[in-house]
């Protein structure tokens, strides 16, 4: 089994937006602080929200750097049944590095959960204004993107074609 790059951009964010939750992670001095989060995929962004204090928001003040990773498939695999290092897991990840921007415009803020609430559900949401007002909504900007395919058929001598999916 073997490991693939995804290049293609909207092979990458289909994977995003197949995944309910993806885990960000802040800069806390020389500590990461990775906590699992519901976030919205819009263009070349990623939304996030969260209370307006607390860990997370002080670490996003002080440090607007995070990474974000997505994954999606986990299945058991393996070459050789009886060969513990033959197992892998069969997944699809993708690692984003950004810059978080705190949104403050009332207007970007009800767009920004709105985009988060779609993720989610085909329903139309009401949000109040205190709770608009007091809700944190993040954009991070995409910096970097990357994504694997893990568990990936082998192409041998005697299997030269690239797997569909099925085959995998």
């Amino acid at each position: 089994m073997r490991t693939v790059t995804i290049e293609n951009r909207e092979e990458i964010f289909q994977i995003i937006r197949s995944c309910k939750t993806c885990y960000v992670s802040f800069c806390d001095g020389n500590f990461p602080y990775v906590v699992p989060m519901n976030f919205a995929l819009d263009q070349e962004s990623i939304i996030l929200h969260m209370a307006q204090s607390g860990r997370k928001w002080e670490m996003l003040v002080k440090n607007p750097n995070v990474c974000i990773t997505w994954v999606s498939g986990e299945k058991i695999a393996w070459q050789d049944i009886e060969v513990g290092c033959s197992y892998r897991v069969k997944s699809k990840s993708v690692i984003l590095e950004g810059k978080a921007e705190i949104t403050e415009d009332y207007a970007e803020k009800l767009d920004g959960m709105t985009k988060l609430m779609a993720q989610y559900s085909d329903r139309v949401f009401k949000f109040s204004v205190p709770s608009l007002r007091n809700v944190g909504v993040v954009k991070v900007r995409i910096k970097e993107i990357s994504a694997k395919k893990f568990g990936a058929k082998a192409i041998t001598p005697w299997n030269q074609h690239e797997p569909d999916e099925d085959e995998e």
